[in-house]
């Protein structure tokens, strides 16, 4: 069994409401527009770290992070890209991602707006964290989380961290 944290869009963010979910997870997930390498290191200190790099992501970023990442965690197969388009309207590096890797969980950023939705079409779980740093238009700063037990997604819940302009302790 892995418990799994799902974050996105921290744009160079970080604080320690965050953090206490990533002591809690054995992997996070990050699917990209992290900002700045630091977020990466930190979450590091605490927990496996699988990204992708996103459409603010600068060199070093990239260099640590591919636009996709496709992997098996326990008997699930998973695909993260940053930008997926408006699911079901997927852009076209999605629809290649989804036809080729034939994921059972598709994760994604980019819009910062949180949505989970079964894709019956592709039977693929899209899941969307939503945006947990303070840069963009969204109101409230999500993340998600949930178990993996073998090919069981169990205990999924959203975290609410917040409103996007409450000041908390950044690192």
């Amino acid at each position: 069994m892995k418990k799994i944290l799902l974050i996105s869009d921290t744009h160079s963010y970080i604080d320690q409401s965050i953090i206490k979910y990533v002591k809690q997870a054995d992997e996070v997930w990050h699917a990209g527009d992290i900002g700045n390498i630091k977020i990466l290191t930190e979450i590091e200190k605490f927990s496996k770290v699988r990204s992708v790099y996103g459409n603010i992501d600068n060199s070093e970023i990239r260099s640590f992070s591919n636009e996709t990442n496709s992997f098996f965690c326990e008997k699930i197969k998973v695909s993260i890209i940053h930008i997926a388009g408006n699911p079901p309207h997927f852009n076209k590096k999605t629809k290649n991602l989804i036809e080729t890797e034939k994921p059972h969980i598709l994760v994604y950023g980019h819009s910062h707006i949180l949505k989970v939705k079964y894709h019956k079409e592709n039977e693929v779980l899209l899941i969307n964290p939503g945006a947990a740093g303070r840069n963009g238009f969204h109101k409230k700063r999500t993340m998600v989380r949930f178990e993996i037990n073998g090919r069981k997604i169990e205990k999924m819940e959203v975290i609410d961290l917040g409103n996007r302009s409450k000041s908390s302790n950044s690192i």
